[in-house]
C-alpha cells in the first residue's frame, strides 16, 4: 500500500537526501516547524519503512571498486527466485532486477579489476540455474545516484 506524503514529509525527505546527518533541530529550524513535529514525522516515516536507513554515499572508484558491470541473465524456468537470491548474496552485487524481455534478470555489480570480474562471471554469473549471461562493462558513468529522486505531487 502506498503512503500519501504531504509537503512537509517531502521536504523532510529531500533535506535528508541532501544531508542525512542533519539534526532534527536543524530540520525544524529550516522547515519552520516544531521540533516535536519533526520527531513525530521521522518516527512515522521510519516505522512505515519510507525511510529505511541513513547512509553514506562513497565514490566507488576511490575505495577500490574500479569497474561497474551490467549483466543480463536467462535463468532456468522455475529457478528464478532461488538464483536471484543466491546472486544477491555476493558482496559485489548491489542490484538484482527481475525484468521483462529477452532476459529474466539484470544484475549490476562493482568489481575491483578484470581478475575480480573474471571471478564474478565464472563463479557467480554462470552458476547452476543460469542458462545464459550477457555482460556489459560500463566505460563512463554519466549519472549514478542512490535513488535521490525529486518528489512530485503524485507521491
Amino acid at each position: 500500500m502506498r503512503t500519501m506524503l504531504d509537503e512537509l514529509d517531502r521536504n523532510i525527505i529531500q533535506k535528508l537526501l541532501n544531508n542525512s546527518r542533519i539534526s532534527m533541530r536543524q530540520l525544524a529550524s529550516e522547515l519552520d516547524v516544531a521540533l516535536g513535529t519533526i520527531a513525530n514525522r521521522l518516527r512515522r516515516l521510519e516505522n512505515e519503512n519510507i525511510i529505511k536507513e541513513y547512509t553514506v554515499t562513497l565514490d566507488p572508484a576511490k575505495v577500490g571498486w574500479e569497474m561497474t558491470v551490467i549483466v543480463g541473465l536467462r535463468i532456468t524456468k522455475g529457478r528464478m527466485i532461488e538464483v536471484q537470491k543466491r546472486i544477491a548474496q555476493d558482496h559485489r552485487v548491489f542490484i538484482v532486477y527481475d525484468v521483462t524481455g529477452d532476459y529474466d534478470s539484470f544484475v549490476i555489480a562493482k568489481v575491483t579489476d578484470t581478475d575480480d570480474l573474471n571471478d564474478l562471471t565464472k563463479g557467480v554469473l554462470t552458476s547452476d540455474g543460469i542458462e545464459r549471461s550477457l555482460t556489459h562493462v560500463v566505460l563512463n558513468t554519466v549519472k549514478e545516484t542512490a535513488f535521490n529522486l525529486p518528489f512530485t505531487d503524485k507521491s
